[in-house]
């Protein structure tokens, strides 16, 4: 079999087992959704993911250390990530191929030629390093916004499986809604559509992935060369060259992808893959010049403090901004998060969403909690968000520790915020409409919604009194609507005496019950029973399922913030909670 056929074969099926992770990355016992996949191994064999959470923690967690064998195999074999496994350089090689199948030869010889632009990826990764090991809390970890195994999984995630989701509903029971599909798809696309401009785009130009592997390629045993120095230049191996790493001159290791599309067209077949050195062998390493090095380092050492200027994880806090349970403090949480957004998508209710740029570009993209979207808040018995997250960004959590039980009793549940209500949109507070749903929804035992009961008069709610028959009071005057009052919250005040109303019709009330001591009245008051409700800070978890339920529209009457979480003492409402 051709070497070519074979990374043909291994680009697909890593690509496939791509997807099939982010298909299974789905609550439920089907064969097809999270039951023991090791969903996050592409993530955990990115060496940038656990490099640049080294440098931003001084820690490596679980299994990122597979990120090694990735260092280990390319500084052995040369970018074999790139070239064999990673699925979103797939894509971009598979787009570029379609695109460009008809191209001639001068076009193709144009279009694979090394451009010294491709160093911007070197100067990127540099940058995102720097930021993650900034001292103090103004490092940040943003190397998820450009790393190809995050992106890839974001937009998959959050964009494409929502979309085919959609008409057959393999993955998901329900339509899952994404608030920021639309900017991740964008850039998606983008992304994707460079590559009519060059084959490869983001792998070429943009990929740190890829910058940080053809760093270490730069060390490998084994590597592509030239058996002799004959060579006519006829430069048929540049044709299909995926990296644009100039083999008919000078090969640039470091940009080389192991594609091997140069063996099969050299005329002269000299090339060949081998333990260094080659006789004819030109090779050129990365040429960073000292002052795109010191530049890029100095932008990583202004951005990360500028991204911080806000304060936004002091007390310029966005109250919106509400972390999944188990979430470390926010300082710490930008550190660990890269934006891969897998809490987001294994979240059975789809109450996790995808921050947007009005929370900042620090957060962008990170794990919220948006309580207007999906079936439901945050259930009490979930916990599949902190057990997915690659990095501890959501550390794990047991159910007991979330519900604050047995052993961890003492500390409390875990409290992500804390529910407020808006009387101005109440309905029993501000609209004299009687309603209990955030009441009756509140899952905690006691329940941290209570009520407290009002009667208050109806608009015309004095009536005159034609007679009184048993539990029958027949009025005068205006007409009522038949059934007005058989909510079972309206009531008919007769002296000091309060009698629930069964039923209506335009000039009769029916009371549930006979009246008592009463054998004439001439007049009556109709009041509607109000059950007003107000929040216990000391039990309320902020959970937004009393705000999900509200059935107020639009700018919901009760609406949780991050006030009052238990990850940060310092947006506590309470001195003691």
């Amino acid at each position: 079999m051709r070497i070519v056929t074979t990374r043909r074969i291994s680009q697909l099926f890593f690509f496939l087992l791509f997807l099939w992770f982010c298909i299974v990355s789905t609550p439920g016992n089907r064969f097809h959704q999270l039951d023991g996949w090791v969903v996050n191994w592409f993530l955990q064999l990115d060496p940038l993911v656990g490099i640049a959470t080294i440098l931003s923690t001084h820690t490596l967690y679980g299994w990122l250390g597979w990120g090694l064998f990735s260092i280990v195999v390319t500084i052995l074999f040369g970018r074999f990530f790139c070239g064999w496994l990673c699925p979103f350089g797939t894509l971009h090689q598979a787009f570029s191929f379609v695109v460009h199948r008809k191209a001639t030869v001068k076009k193709r010889l144009e279009l694979n030629s090394y451009r010294p632009l491709q160093k911007s990826k070197y100067l990127l990764l540099f940058v995102f390093l720097t930021m993650a090991a900034y001292p103090g809390e103004s490092g940040i970890l943003v190397t998820g916004l450009l790393d190809p195994i995050p992106l890839f999984t974001r937009t998959v995630n959050l964009v494409l499986l929502p979309i085919a989701d959609a008409d057959i509903g393999f993955t998901s029971v329900n339509q899952r809604w994404y608030q920021s599909s639309t900017l991740i798809g964008a850039v998606f696309l983008i992304f994707l559509l460079l590559n009519l401009v060059v084959p490869r785009f983001f792998c070429r130009f943009l990929c740190p992935t890829g910058a940080l592997f053809g760093l270490f390629a730069q060390l490998s045993l084994f590597r592509f060369g030239k058996e002799q120095e004959q060579c006519s230049d006829c430069k048929k191996c540049e044709q299909f060259c995926e990296g644009g790493c100039s083999p008919s001159t000078s090969i640039k290791t470091g940009e080389c992808l192991l594609c091997c599309n140069c063996i099969d067209p050299c005329k002269d077949a000299i090339f060949d893959y081998r333990p260094q050195p080659f006789p004819g062998n030109r090779e050129k390493h990365v040429d960073l010049s000292r002052r795109g090095f010191t530049l890029s380092l100095l932008t990583g050492v202004i951005s990360a403090p500028t991204l911080h200027l806000s304060n936004r994880s002091g007390s310029n806090f966005n109250p919106n901004l509400i972390r999944p349970p188990g979430s470390i403090d926010e300082a710490s949480f930008l550190k660990r998060c890269i934006r891969c957004d897998q809490c987001i998508r294994v979240c059975p209710t789809n109450v996790l969403q995808a921050a947007d740029l009005s929370f900042g570009l620090a957060e962008l993209w990170t794990p919220r909690l948006n309580n207007r979207i999906g079936s439901s808040g945050c259930q009490l018995n979930c916990v599949a968000c902190s057990l997915i997250c690659p990095t501890a960004a959501i550390r794990p959590l047991g159910l007991a520790e979330k519900l604050g039980k047995n052993e961890f009793s003492q500390y409390g549940p875990i409290r992500i915020g804390t529910a407020f209500f808006d009387r101005g949109r109440c309905l029993p507070w501000a609209m004299d409409t009687p309603c209990i749903v955030c009441e009756e929804n509140c899952p905690v035992s006691p329940k941290a919604i209570h009520l407290t009961e009002h009667f208050k008069e109806v608009r015309n709610g004095r009536r005159q009194v034609k007679s009184i028959d048993a539990n029958r009071i027949e009025l005068i005057g205006k007409a009522l609507s038949p059934n007005q009052f058989g909510s079972g919250d309206y009531y008919c005040l007769i002296g000091d005496q309060r009698y629930p109303i069964f039923t209506n019709d335009q000039a009769t009330i029916t009371l549930d019950g006979p009246l008592v001591n009463v054998t004439q009245a001439k007049q009556i008051t109709i009041q509607v029973r109000l059950q007003q409700p107000a929040v216990d800070l000391k039990r309320c978890i902020g959970c937004g399922i009393c705000e999900h339920e509200c059935p107020v529209s639009g700018l919901k009457a009760v609406r949780v913030t991050s006030e009052g979480e238990t990850r940060s003492g310092g947006k506590r409402l309470l001195l003691q909670t």
